[in-house]
């Protein structure tokens, strides 16, 4: 594990689109997961100054983040956390590889923190 002192402050990762909602409740339900940890971590993201990005695992350990985009809705992603970058550049180019056709995705910006304890978990969970 890397030292929290050695991490940069933000990690950037690619996000694959796999439905667009009102509420954040809604695309954190649609990605499965159970009502009481989405009502949870919904309740917890309010302690930030601007929630706009909620990191989760779905059963099988499978990351996935619900994100706010420019038009104000929340989409649910598939998360790609081994791609993730210290620039938002490289993840725009990560992005553009994962894309297939007609697919949609954001850059998913995150605290590197919370991103590297959770692919330690993740694999922890392997």
């Amino acid at each position: 594990m890397t030292p929290a002192a050695r991490l940069p402050a933000r990690a950037y990762l690619p996000a694959i689109v796999r439905a667009e909602f009102d509420s954040a409740l809604d695309a954190l339900l649609a990605l499965t997961l159970p009502r009481g940890e989405a009502m949870d971590l919904l309740v917890a993201s309010w302690l930030s100054v601007a929630p706009d990005c909620l990191l989760a695992t779905i059963d099988g350990g499978r990351p996935v983040v619900v994100l706010r985009t420019t038009d104000g809705r929340w989409a649910a992603c598939n998360a790609f956390l081994h791609h993730s970058c210290s620039s938002h550049a490289d993840a725009e180019r990560r992005l553009r590889r994962l894309l297939r056709r007609r697919q949609r995705g954001y850059v998913a910006c995150l605290p590197a923190v919370v991103v590297e304890f959770a692919s330690e978990t993740i694999r922890a969970a392997d």
